[in-house]
């Protein structure tokens, strides 16, 4: 098993696994037969009042993180990390932005919670 963090853009590998888009909106620019997600679980992405405050410059990588793992305690998204979990558990799984920044992004937090 291994969980990584690419962005969407980046061209497909054959080691991606399973490539699952982490982002609530699809990417600009970006066809979706290019793009080769398998999975788009928007429940996971982070709510839009959070991703504005993160974009905005107000808090910190860490402070944004501890928020976003707060988010992904609620009912709906612990159930769609629970199924990205068994799924990164059966292979290979490669986590989506469009994020200029993916080791600072909701992706990477995503990738450490599933032990990536």
């Amino acid at each position: 098993m291994s969980v990584r963090v690419r962005r969407v853009y980046d061209p497909p590998e054959p080691r991606d696994g399973q490539r699952v888009l982490v982002d609530r909106l699809w990417p600009r620019g970006l066809a979706k037969d290019a793009a080769r997600v398998d999975r788009w679980p928007k429940a996971l992405t982070p709510s839009t009042e959070l991703r504005r405050w993160y974009h905005a410059g107000e808090g910190s990588y860490e402070e944004f993180a501890g928020r976003y793992e707060a988010e992904l305690a609620g009912a709906e998204a612990a159930g769609a990390l629970e199924e990205l979990r068994e799924l990164a558990h059966a292979g290979d799984v490669t986590l989506l932005t469009a994020s200029k920044t993916p080791a600072e992004s909701h992706a990477a937090v995503l990738a450490r919670l599933l032990g990536g």
